[in-house]
């Protein structure tokens, strides 16, 4: 049987003249997407984002113009597995499994739309998630796989993960995360946006001998603040930072005394929850993830033929 394509969603919104008198329907989508082919996840004009291709997908389709909210604001370089993404329309006859055959043959191969379904009343991307889970992965090694390096920090130096770990309990619970994150400009006279931020779990995972995974889940997080988690916790791995120091650093509230900026292609936004963490029911967009580099070594022939 021939796969929907832009053309079965596109015959489907013929009449036009009458979409406006259709209810607006709110769309939710789980999407993937390699980082490295984007400025970022939101849409800026003069440059390829995220947000911005599918914005053009969805109107290619739709025949309406589209607005989409995403859950987090990816930067340049960071990848996605679970990102969830959410736009209204008034197309009357949109079929979630016709939709992402035709997104996915429109933006494929660097996005992928992995579910569609329509949302509940009220359901907003962003101010509808209790929590966000990101994963960093990085090696030891000087380089590593050309089949994984647009995904993996090469650090190039020996790392005690104990004293990561060690590290990274310090960081549940609630703190102001100043020294972790860029200070947002106030705008208007308004007040400047808090830093505090509730961290629900954070914790380095050996993946083999060589290859190490950090994975943080919290309410929210500010700009660049894992990365700057994940700079200052391999410092303490390889001992430029002791472990101890992780609360003066927290308390300091001084970007200056953590460590540097872990470099952008090993993040990876990877799952959105909109129950409490922890809860059973999260619903299908926030089931346990099972993504590309939950191992690297799987993904490394075992020979070249």
């Amino acid at each position: 049987m021939r796969e929907a394509g832009v053309e079965d969603l596109q015959s489907s919104t013929d009449g036009t003249q009458k979409l406006n008198e259709e209810p607006i329907r709110r769309v939710r989508l789980l999407v993937a997407y390699d980082g490295s082919r984007f400025h970022g996840f939101a849409k800026n004009l003069g440059v390829q984002t995220v947000a911005g291709t599918l914005e053009y997908a969805l109107q290619r389709i739709l025949r309406h113009p589209v607005s989409i909210v995403g859950a987090g604001r990816t930067d340049k370089g960071v990848h996605a597995w679970g990102q969830v993404v959410a736009f209204d329309t008034h197309s009357p006859r949109v079929d979630p499994e016709k939709l992402i055959r035709a997104l996915n043959g429109l933006c494929g191969p660097s996005i992928l739309v992995r579910a569609a379904e329509f949302a509940e009343p009220g359901f907003d991307a962003r101010f509808s998630a209790r929590w966000r889970h990101y994963r960093y992965t990085l090696t030891s090694h000087r380089t590593s796989s050309p089949f994984l390096s647009p995904y993996i920090w090469s650090v190039g130096r020996d790392l005690v993960v104990e004293d990561m770990q060690q590290g990274a309990l310090a960081l549940v619970g609630q703190h102001d995360f100043s020294s972790f994150c860029r200070t947002p400009p106030s705008k208007g006279g308004s007040p400047t946006p808090t830093l505090v931020r509730r961290i629900h779990q954070a914790a380095w995972t050996e993946l083999d001998e060589a290859y190490v995974r950090f994975d943080v889940v919290a309410s929210a997080f500010c700009h660049q603040m894992v990365r700057s988690l994940v700079g200052t916790l391999v410092a303490m791995g390889t001992g430029r930072l002791r472990s101890e120091q992780m609360g003066s650093i927290i308390n300091c509230k001084d970007r200056t005394a953590a460590g540097d900026l872990a470099p952008p292609h090993g993040l990876m936004l990877w799952q959105v929850g909109y129950a409490d963490f922890g809860s059973p029911d999260s619903g299908a967009f926030a089931e346990e993830a099972t993504g590309p580099i939950s191992s690297p070594v799987a993904l490394v022939p075992s020979r070249v033929a």
